[in-house]
């Protein structure tokens, strides 16, 4: 009986142990601003996350992180990835605001989200 309880107490230290999980890193080094700067690269990322194109694999491995990313604040993502979602989010919101409108309109209907970023993402216009 002490075995059992032992074993069952050092599972779960090793498993309170377990370092923070992360979304892959494997695209961390896309170039975001060659994409953001042509529409030609962007489009097609907007329609894979829209169901409106094919994905290529870094769009697919967004699409399938975006709804928990934003639901949990990207607290999976590494540093780069919350400063390029950031990037990427703030130019929807202030070049693409059509497309910005049907991604929140997929991913976060009631706004629960999205109201974050866009008051701290939208560039004040004179």
């Amino acid at each position: 009986m002490k075995v059992i309880i032992l074993s069952v107490l050092a599972l779960a230290a090793l498993a309170s142990a377990r370092p923070e999980e992360h979304y892959t890193d494997r695209y961390d080094n896309v170039n975001l601003d060659e994409i953001l700067e042509n529409k030609r690269l962007l489009v097609p990322y907007i329609k894979c996350m829209l169901d409106q194109g094919k994905c290529s694999p870094d769009g697919k491995e967004l699409k399938s992180h975006i709804r928990d990313a934003l639901e949990n604040y990207c607290e999976k993502c590494t540093e780069v990835q919350k400063n390029g979602t950031r990037r990427v989010i703030g130019h929807l919101i202030n070049h693409e605001p059509a497309y910005w409108a049907e991604l929140t309109a997929k991913y976060d209907p009631q706004h629960q989200y999205v109201n974050k970023y866009e008051k701290e993402l939208r560039t004040v216009k004179a």
